[in-house]
């Protein structure tokens, strides 16, 4: 299962693509998070479906100094997931 987050909120600046990186590495999935240019945060993950759902819980729990007020979700296509490899974040450095 391959599924696209677009997280909505005060998510920039508050560690949560830290904390999404560590929750997804602790499940086991696949793909990557970044920010986006508008104040978002995005993220693909891969993995089975219950992995998927932790990942879905802990986007709508966030960080202690976020505040998380939407979680658009993408179903994306299983051949996507090929090139994703462990979890990391993007744009980081």
């Amino acid at each position: 299962m391959v599924q696209h987050f677009l997280v909505k909120g005060r998510v920039q600046g508050v560690g949560f693509r830290w904390f999404v990186n560590s929750e997804a590495s602790r499940i086991g999935l696949r793909g990557w998070v970044r920010n986006t240019d508008d104040g978002h945060v995005e993220a693909v993950a891969a993995g089975s479906p219950k992995q998927i759902e932790a990942l879905v819980v802990a986007l709508h729990q966030g960080t202690r100094g976020s505040r998380v007020d939407a979680v658009e979700i993408l179903e994306m296509d299983e051949n996507e997931a090929a090139e994703l490899h462990t979890f990391q974040i993007e744009g980081a450095w």
